[in-house]
């Protein structure tokens, strides 16, 4: 169980420490023998969000197993006499095998027999066997849920049960040539069928633990958090990128959080100075009853960003955070560029944001020094203005690069004219501002503010701003 929390944390899902006492509290409740109530405890103390159930529900299989029927000994409901016709057919199909009657995977007839006893016997392999076919398919180095199952098929070839369900037939037809009777025949393949299931899920149930290992040595061992946030945008690589998207969830949860109770804190009210000092007149000035603004209305996000080549990454972290900040946000909608201005909302209102994100980004693919934020501006001011109030907070997400384009500073300026706020967020360092075909010092005056978010801790920052409800 605490191996199934490591990996539930590992693979995004939010876990504190209360909630993994609840499960252990749960189980004890409600035993594990039943597997199915089991379960339901497991998820109702551990997953809290409607979306991380396909989370829970792949991993749990992997570290618990699947309701597999028992195995069972052939042999021991055979009469003396059955049973020892078997084994003499097995001893004589071993010695009289040609080894390239059947494509045995370079196992040897006696290992061939030896398998094929244990199986219609309902022995289960050992732990040196399962070590052993474990190291032959790699299984130290699996460290997804994802390789599961081709772990398991590798296993399973190592093992040889294609070449043992052949060696079962044909042993199966010698007996019946030998004049065994077809109720008992009908049995044994039966219970070989039953306890070869029996070996494929203690496989399955290997690899999970295995996995399960790998998975929490991976999580202890990580990078700390911090150290990761750092990690530039600009020149991530595949892994990199990659550690970042799991850590955007975990951001999130913290943002969303602190969002929250921002929000309660200013619905409780702040001092109004000027209401105070009115109510107060007749003391003298004396400050004896408060007066409070209680008035709080979560914003209005509009957000604009480039997804072209050099911004790419940020784009990608900055609209994943924003919707999964949605329940703090009264509206979001979002527009992409490159050289035109898409509405991306859509996409968002009907996937949850990873998806949405990979969608919206394998869409739009950048061209080359084709970016034009200029002529996106003045799209948004024809065509989408309608959605800019005095409520909206319009962000910017770019480089404010523009190919020497005109920047339409009048297009920014109509913009700023009807929303609460305009903040413009720039991944490049602010020395390379106004460098080449960079117009950002001619768009930051018109901005309230202005950051810069070269790595996902100053995206962190930035974003958390938007929250501030004083």
């Amino acid at each position: 169980m605490v191996d199934f929390v490591q990996a539930l944390r590992a693979s995004g899902v939010r876990v504190s420490l209360a909630e993994s006492e609840d499960s252990f509290r749960a189980s004890a409740i409600l035993g594990v023998s039943d597997r199915g109530r089991f379960r339901s405890a497991l998820r109702l103390t551990l997953v809290k969000e409607e979306k991380d159930h396909e989370t829970f529900d792949r991993l749990f299989p992997l570290f618990f197993g699947t309701e597999a029927p028992p195995t069972l000994d052939a042999l021991g409901e055979l009469s003396e006499e059955d049973a020892r016709r078997l084994l003499d057919a097995l001893r004589e199909m071993a010695e009289g095998l040609n080894p390239e009657g059947l494509d045995t995977e370079g196992l040897s007839p006696e290992e061939l027999r030896r398998l094929l006893e244990n199986l219609l016997r309902g022995r289960p392999l050992s732990r040196d066997e399962l070590d052993a076919l474990g190291h032959q398919a790699g299984l130290p180095m699996a460290s997804r849920p994802g390789e599961a199952g081709w772990m398991e098929q590798r296993m399973k070839r190592g093992l040889g049960l294609e070449e043992l369900m052949e060696a079962l037939m044909a042993l199966l037809e010698e007996l019946a040539a030998s004049g065994m009777a077809d109720e008992i025949l009908d049995r044994l393949a039966e219970t070989a069928g039953m306890n070869r299931e029996a070996l494929e899920e203690q496989i399955r149930n290997e690899v999970g633990r295995a996995i399960a290992r790998r998975m929490r040595e991976d999580y202890e061992k990580r990078e700390p958090i911090d150290d990761v946030m750092e990690l530039p945008f600009r020149g991530l690589d595949e892994r990199e990128a990659e550690r970042l998207r799991e850590e955007v969830r975990r951001l999130a949860s913290r943002l969303r959080s602190r969002a929250a109770l921002r929000h309660r804190r200013a619905r409780k009210g702040r001092i109004d100075m000027r209401g105070t000092m009115r109510a107060n007149m007749r003391y003298g000035g004396v400050p004896i009853e408060l007066r409070k603004k209680r008035r709080v209305i979560k914003p209005k996000l509009l957000l604009i960003c480039d997804v072209s080549t050099s911004v790419r990454h940020c784009a990608e972290f900055m609209l994943t955070l924003i919707y999964e900040l949605q329940d703090q946000v009264a509206r979001a909608r979002s527009y992409a560029f490159i050289d035109r201005l898409v509405d991306i909302s859509p996409w968002f209102d009907e996937h949850p944001p990873r998806k949405a994100v990979e969608l919206v980004l394998d869409d739009l693919q950048a061209g080359h020094y084709n970016t034009d934020l200029g002529a996106s501006l003045a799209m948004l001011c024809r065509d989408h203005m309608s959605h800019i109030d005095a409520r909206t907070t319009v962000i910017f997400l770019g480089d404010g690069r523009n190919n020497f384009n005109d920047p339409r500073l009048d297009c920014l300026e109509a913009i700023k004219a009807r929303c609460r706020r305009v903040v413009w967020m720039n991944p490049e360092a602010p020395y390379l501002w106004g460098s080449g075909d960079s117009d950002m010092p001619a768009y930051q005056p018109l901005c309230d503010a202005v950051h810069e978010v070269g790595n996902l801790a100053q995206l962190a920052r930035a974003v958390d701003t938007l929250f501030d409800y004083r």
